[in-house]
């Protein structure tokens, strides 16, 4: 579960005084940058020079470091497949489509696990886990087809329409209410996206739109996105017994643990004692299909309370995280982009002129709108660094040997970004290039792949372009946006966050004019 999109609990100076300090000779030595050989005379990957203990730490961590960009710039000097050291711990980032397709197509198997560093052990405390983070197993299996069959099917997503629709009614009031009168006063466009899709996460999930515990639970999600997966000190040199005493990851890791536990406890006990038996799939969130199944016979695996917390956790923050951030990229390349906002406005108000609001079931008929949201997660992958693959077996990958307990990582980023799959074009918003191109993002494409592929693909799709299509399309339908203070848009600030989920820098404020009347609300 090491991954370089998060932060290290010691800092920089200290890591790399530590051998410095010790031994400064050897600090001029340079790895081989053609292919190593291994203890065992595997052919590997080539990679950076490295330094003694931190490895190629410090090519990936420093103020203002984007480690997927830092990956790709170092790819593009070493190669597709590239070995790196982080710490102790050996791994191979892929950032071209080709190595994408050997490791998630044809390798598949043997890189469907993920690695248990001691911190994913301290989080799991032996529970197996949920569906994102948990190792590959009959137990993984057996949760990965109830995510599939129960928790997103295409009937399980279109029984929460009325919940899309009710939450975007408050999004267009709140948008409305927060530009004003006289239209002038900006919006912050990342907040209301983000209460948004929190509030539809929630009430698919828990069948409730507020509980108790709310902002809790909304902190607890926060520091989980900071430790779980992470690049602690017991994650970077799990031999060492003194890095799990020095650094502060375990003890905030198991506070946490414990923080989500215990509010998991509340909203499963509240479903046991007061919800009645669901009489259908339209009167199921997702808690009651969890409890309903763990009462049903004839899984080879029970599923326990425990799993049931970790599933939930998965949903909570992959649905709001990662969509929210999803959703704020596509407004900002709309807003950067007027001429493609203005045909896509264009595509949506003829299509529902007649009916003065939007309906979700004509969302198919808006092409364009499709090949905005394809184009937004190529240039914006909500994760750029895809979840870490652990090997299990023995394999190779475009000639080079990958051993057991490897770590592999996909910059999806790069690869979505690549000039040889994408031409000179590859780093601009250009939405009609999916026109002619039937490239799509279900894993099949592997210059493509913002939700992953393989076994591991992301079981939560169909939910997730629900939620987009609609909030993009309502959005566009109801008001014509401006940026503020007559900002051009090539002066927008697209600056990236560093983290699991790669977030917009900046909050996006716009000037919104209603043209469409907003549906009041309904009591």
């Amino acid at each position: 579960m090491t991954s370089p999109a998060m932060a290290v609990d010691l800092p920089l100076h200290m890591l790399i005084l530590l051998p410095l300090l010790a031994i400064p000779v050897l600090l001029l030595l340079r790895s081989r940058s053609s292919a190593s050989r291994g203890n065992g005379g595997e052919r590997l990957p080539p990679g950076p020079w490295a330094l003694p203990i931190i490895g190629h730490l410090h090519h990936l961590i420093g103020r203002g470091v984007l480690p997927h960009r830092r990956l790709r710039d170092l790819a593009r000097r070493h190669g597709p497949l590239m070995l790196l050291r982080l710490g102790e711990v050996q791994t191979v980032v892929a950032s071209s489509a080709e190595a994408a397709r050997e490791i998630l197509k044809a390798h598949d198997l043997a890189f469907a696990t993920r690695p248990m560093s001691p911190m994913s052990r301290l989080w799991f405390q032996g529970t197996g886990g949920g569906v994102v983070f948990a190792p590959y197993g009959d137990g993984w299996r057996q949760l990965r087809k109830i995510c599939t069959v129960e928790l997103f099917s295409h009937s399980r997503v279109a029984s929460f329409r009325p919940i899309r629709h009710a939450e975007v009614g408050r999004l267009l009031r709140a948008v409305a209410a927060e530009a004003g009168a006289n239209q002038q006063q900006t919006v912050n466009l990342t907040g209301r996206i983000a209460s948004y899709v929190f509030a539809a996460t929630v009430r698919a999930i828990i069948g409730s739109r507020e509980f108790a515990e709310r902002d809790a639970y909304m902190q607890m999600l926060k520091e989980m996105f900071r430790i779980v997966p992470g690049m602690s000190l017991p994650d970077l040199f799990p031999s060492s017994s003194l890095a799990m005493r020095v650094s502060r990851m375990p003890a905030l890791l198991a506070r946490t643990r414990n923080n989500m536990h215990r509010l998991m406890d509340i909203i499963i006990k509240e479903h046991q004692e007061f919800r009645s038996p669901a009489g259908g799939e339209e009167e199921e969130d997702l808690v009651d299909v969890l409890l309903r199944l763990q009462k049903e016979a004839g899984f080879q695996h029970p599923l326990t309370t425990q799993n049931i917390k970790f599933v939930m956790s998965d949903m909570f923050s992959a649905g709001s995280e990662t969509l929210s951030t999803a959703l704020t990229w596509a407004m900002a390349e709309l807003m950067r982009n007027p001429r493609v906002r203005h045909k896509l406005q264009e595509e949506i108000r003829r299509e529902f002129a007649d009916d003065g609001m939007v309906m979700e079931e004509k969302l198919g008929n808006l092409r364009y709108l499709r090949m905005v949201i394809k184009e937004t997660l190529r240039l914006h992958p909500p994760g750029p660094l895809m979840v870490p693959r652990e090997c299990r077996t023995p394999c190779k990958v475009l000639g080079y040997d990958m051993p057991v307990g490897l770590t592999v990582l996909v910059n999806v980023w790069a690869i979505s970004r690549d000039p040889v799959s994408w031409g000179d074009t590859a780093e601009e918003f250009l939405p009609e290039r999916f026109e002619q191109c039937d490239t799509d993002f279900k894993g099949v494409d592997f210059e493509f792949i913002p939700f992953g592929a393989g076994r591991r693909i992301c079981p939560g799709i169909s939910m997730a372009l629900a939620n987009m299509e609609l909030v993009l399309t309502a959005l566009l339908f109801h008001f014509d946006f401006e940026l503020p203070m007559e900002m051009s848009p090539k002066d927008m600030d697209m600056t990236e966050k560093s983290g699991l989920s790669m977030e917009r820098k900046g909050k996006l404020f716009v000037v919104a004019v209603p043209r469409v009347p907003v549906p009041p609300a309904v009591e």
